[in-house]
């Protein structure tokens, strides 16, 4: 009896344990681990994510620059998966077994709960033979993606394009994105990322067992619709966009062009430049590995990344500086016999031209050196040699008031500053109190250590249209359907010079346009101010530079072009540039006196030797190298000698212009 009870407890305790057990390890199913609530909530609902269209980009007129065009993506839960015809599956897809087998183990690794994408960017041409077939793979089902398209194929490097996201992206915006989304990676696309993107949706599908679809989950009730992104209005004009494109073909360099009363840019060509449509889809990666190839690098976006010296277009600065401190007046004159005397350095004009008596107009019609080098000797040393740096540091804080030596924000990634040489560069060069005017006389003409990028050189031409200030230049001209537009854009910033002072270098490069260098570029019935430059360059031949503005009265456009390794900006840069301004301005093109038609610039061939060629910012040169080279090309074109462009064809185009030029550049 006493054993029978004895017996009844152990088993007693037995059972308890049992239980005990039991309990615990339905605990630990359905509260710690969610492995199974996963899979048995993913035998009945399928949660398939709703991913919003991008906003679409427009140019200034309402044309369609860039759209999205739908795909889908093939995605996997390799727990539903259930043995299948794996060569079938695959001959659908297009794929080999060896990538069935790299793809599955990749699906595998990421999670076999969760879905992810087995087959990416399946076109709707592929994917209608496949819908009919996919029931019979459980596991497998699709989601609509959207791609973006580019109808006009133009403006690559300012659209930009997008990309799959990595790691930082997905840290950097909080876990909002997943691995196989996309993201602005350039560009527009990247600059107004979170405004393009919209808001994806979640859809809950009820599937049966064999992974067929019957239904919504509580008929939708707790779906949430996508949100597609904002439209975003640019302030480019795909007519001046597409030629100045044409005209850059087989040329290395930029067009900018900004409208002066908002701070819109109207054009903005990097050259070389790309379809952007090889950029998306399937074979993206292998379009993009032989762009990167490319010894010119259409991916370099020169405009806001490429740093020239501004040349002659800077020569006005340090007189409009000279004349607000009361250091010269407009008819300060100044004899020019050619050439200037640094200390003990000689600094030519333009082959030893003699000038003669010039005043600050007609010295910028001219582009006489000797002129803005006594403008900017009396500019810095007019408070005494021992006060040289602060001096030059109250002319360096002024010139950055003309938006060089710093970023002008515009709204676009990768913007670089130029450079505006500092003191302490001097100082760490000749030790401090070392230097003076005459040793750093190259900025006086824009050389030495002074660069600017094509947005740059652009603004300034601004500043001067508008007689003293310049809207924040921008790309984007308004957001959404309500046409929000930002009102930092708004807002003039002044560069500390009174109007009345930009009239006599306004007639200057007036002057230039109609007698001057670039009288060849010479508009009919347009009055353009302009300024050619030549921009010394230590890997071959000078790049060609024009900036202008027009029409002189209520200006409407002001232009930066730079064709680099093509000599003087009479050359190339402005006939180029007057395509531009008249395609604008009128919408057609008229004949010109000089001959210059669209189509020979459009099929010349100016791409540099690649022997010399760097596709890097051009290498800066100091105020030492900038008077040796301009000394020596002053003696090669007084010897008579020819700058000639190593190239392994001969290139016609140039003997064409220099038989219809007689007029040089500076």
């Amino acid at each position: 009896m006493n054993s029978f009870f004895e017996r009844r407890y152990v088993i007693a305790g037995i059972f308890i344990t049992i239980f005990l057990v039991l309990l615990a390890r339905l605990f630990y199913i359905q509260i710690v681990d969610d492995r199974y609530a996963l899979y048995a909530t993913s035998n009945v609902q399928r949660p398939v994510i709703q991913f919003a269209q991008r906003g679409p980009i427009l140019d200034r007129n309402g044309q369609i620059l860039v759209q999205n065009v739908p795909f889908y993506d093939i995605m996997v839960t390799p727990k539903l998966v259930k043995p299948f015809d794996t060569a079938e599956f695959c001959k659908l897809l297009g794929i080999d077994k060896a990538g069935f087998d790299k793809r599955w183990t990749k699906a595998i690794k990421h999670s076999p709960f969760l879905p992810s994408a087995f087959e990416k960017q399946i076109s709707a041409q592929v994917y209608a033979s496949l819908q009919e077939r996919l029931s019979e793979f459980p596991g497998f089902y699709s989601t609509p993606r959207y791609l973006r398209t580019y109808p006009d194929s133009v403006a690559a490097q300012f659209l930009g394009y997008i990309g799959e996201v990595q790691d930082r992206d997905i840290k950097r915006y909080g876990g909002y994105y997943h691995q196989g989304d996309y993201i602005g990676v350039t560009g527009v696309e990247k600059s107004y990322e979170t405004v393009l993107r919209g808001q994806r949706g979640i859809q809950i599908q009820m599937v049966d067992s064999r992974g067929k679809q019957k239904g919504r989950y509580a008929n939708g009730m707790f779906d949430t619709a996508a949100v597609a992104g904002e439209r975003l209005t640019s302030s480019l004009d795909i007519r001046i966009q597409k030629l100045g494109e044409e005209l850059m073909h087989n040329k290395v360099g930029s067009i900018v062009a900004i409208e002066p009363s908002t701070g819109e840019i109207l054009c903005y060509v990097s050259s070389p430049t790309y379809d952007p449509n090889l950029m998306v889809g399937r074979e993206r990666g292998n379009n993009a590995a032989k762009m990167y190839a490319d010894p010119y690098n259409p991916f370099f976006i020169r405009p806001v990344q490429a740093k020239y010296p501004p040349g002659s277009s800077f020569k006005p600065i340090s007189a409009l500086i000279a004349l607000q401190e009361g250091i010269i007046t407009p008819s300060t004159t100044y004899y020019c016999p050619g050439y200037y005397y640094a200390g003990n350095r000689k600094i030519g004009c333009n082959n030893y031209e003699a000038h003669g008596l010039v005043n600050l107009s007609s010295a910028v019609a001219k582009s006489c050196n000797g002129y803005f080098s006594m403008v900017f000797k009396n500019l810095i040393d007019h408070n005494g040699a021992k006060q040289t740096e602060a001096t030059f540091e109250s002319w360096r804080a002024s010139v950055n008031k003309f938006g060089l030596g710093s970023k002008l924000d515009l709204d676009m990634p990768g913007e670089a500053r130029g450079n505006l040489p500092t003191p302490l560069h001097y100082d760490n060069i000749y030790k401090k109190g070392g230097w003076r005017s005459s040793t750093i006389i190259s900025l006086a003409i824009g050389q030495g250590e002074l660069l600017a990028t094509p947005l740059q050189m652009a603004n300034l031409e601004c500043t001067i249209a508008n007689h003293g200030f310049y809207y924040k230049p921008h790309l984007i001209k308004a957001i959404g359907a309500q046409n929000v537009i930002k009102k930092e854009y708004t807002e003039r910033n002044y560069v500390g010079i009174d109007s009345q002072y930009f009239e006599p270098v306004i007639n200057g490069m007036q002057a230039v346009v109609e007698q001057g260098t670039a009288i060849r570029s010479k508009i009919p019935g347009i009055v353009m101010c302009g300024k050619t430059g030549t921009a010394q360059n230590p890997h071959g031949e000078a790049h060609s530079i024009f900036v202008a503005f027009a029409p002189r009265e209520n200006p409407k456009i002001a232009i930066a072009v730079v064709v680099e390794n093509s000599g003087e900006g009479a050359h190339w840069a402005a006939p180029i540039a007057s395509f531009i301004v008249e395609k604008y301005l009128r919408g057609s093109i008229s004949a010109r006196e000089s001959g210059y038609t669209p189509e020979f610039f459009m099929n010349a061939d100016r791409l540099p030797d690649l022997t010399n060629y760097s596709h890097k910012a051009p290498v800066k040169m100091t105020h030492a190298d900038s008077l040796k080279k301009m000394k020596q090309d002053s003696v090669n074109k007084q010897k008579g000698s020819k700058s000639v462009r190593v190239q392994n064809k001969k290139d016609t185009a140039t003997k064409y212009l220099a038989s219809q030029i007689h007029k040089k550049d500076e």
